[in-house]
């Protein structure tokens, strides 16, 4: 006899990871579109006792939260006083080891710098079980939202993933500028809007054109995404003249003239609600 679709269901959800009491999931948001997020995620959402969610959640995706969940917000802002890392980490230690189960929520991807890593091996010092959920990060959902493929066949076949801050929010230091102006075609820039003056000059300097593609992506893949393109030359001015808006992604490359093929044809990656402008 061939089950119903509701017993179906049902079976595919008992494949799903437990969710055990005691324990923290390290998961990913997305980087805004509640569609994004993975059936994992919104299981750890709906079963949760404790959900400790950083600034760049959608708020949307919080309304998934079971109905006695407690809603802990740990993000860190700019200028706004917030909790320190160790605070957070020992936060979630304390809560799974009075049995709670912890769903720790972060936009995009835990592991892309969201400082997933760094939580996860306080837990496994601290004997805390946790499983890591991966999320879609915004180096490659939010890009393609805004119509520019991470790769194509065509123009590149590497990318770069680069913060565009360290830990005192200056430009790190450690970065080889000729060898990623050369041998990456395609970079994605993180957390990069107070840098990208500086990151524009040094890529010229190591000898990738001025004339090269950029696009800023702010508030990817939600209904007030916002695209502006320029080039490396013209960023600086651009910025000037322009209120760019956090948070964004910047995007440096061939790849990004995909967009301008892409955006006179309807689709489900650049919604109607999107605004566009071009930097001179």
């Amino acid at each position: 006899m061939t089950k119903n679709r509701a017993a179906m269901m049902q079976d595919f959800k008992n494949k799903l990871a437990a969710f055990e009491r005691g324990t923290v999931w390290l998961a990913g948001a997305g980087p805004g579109d509640p569609g994004l997020i993975t059936l994992l995620a919104a299981k750890g959402l709906g079963e949760s006792d404790i959900i400790m969610y950083d600034a760049l959640v959608n708020d949307d995706i919080l309304e998934l939260a079971g109905p006695h969940t407690t809603l802990e917000y740990v993000g860190k802002r700019a200028g706004v006083k917030s909790l320190k890392q160790p605070e957070i980490t020992a936060r979630m230690i304390a809560h799974a080891r009075a049995g709670k189960r912890i769903l720790r929520l972060k936009g995009g991807d835990p592991f892309i710098f969201g400082r997933g890593g760094e939580e996860a091996i306080e837990l496994a010092k601290a004997g805390i079980h946790f499983r890591i959920i991966p999320g879609v990060t915004a180096g490659i959902g939010g890009i393609a939202y805004a119509g520019i493929p991470a790769t194509h066949r065509d123009i590149n076949n590497v990318i770069s993933f680069v913060t565009g801050r360290d830990a005192t929010g200056q430009l790190p230091v450690n970065i080889d500028w000729e060898a990623l102006a050369s041998g990456s075609p395609v970079i994605v820039f993180y957390m990069a809007l107070k840098t990208m003056p500086e990151i524009s000059e040094k890529l010229i300097q190591a000898g990738r054109s001025p004339n090269t593609p950029v696009a800023i992506i702010s508030n990817a893949s939600v209904a007030d995404q916002s695209v502006i393109e320029t080039t490396l030359e013209n960023y600086k001015k651009m910025a000037l003249e322009t209120a760019l808006e956090r948070p964004a992604t910047i995007v440096v490359g061939e790849s990004v003239k995909i967009r301008g093929l892409l955006k006179n044809w309807q689709q489900t990656i650049s919604n109607s609600l999107e605004k566009t402008e071009t930097g001179t």
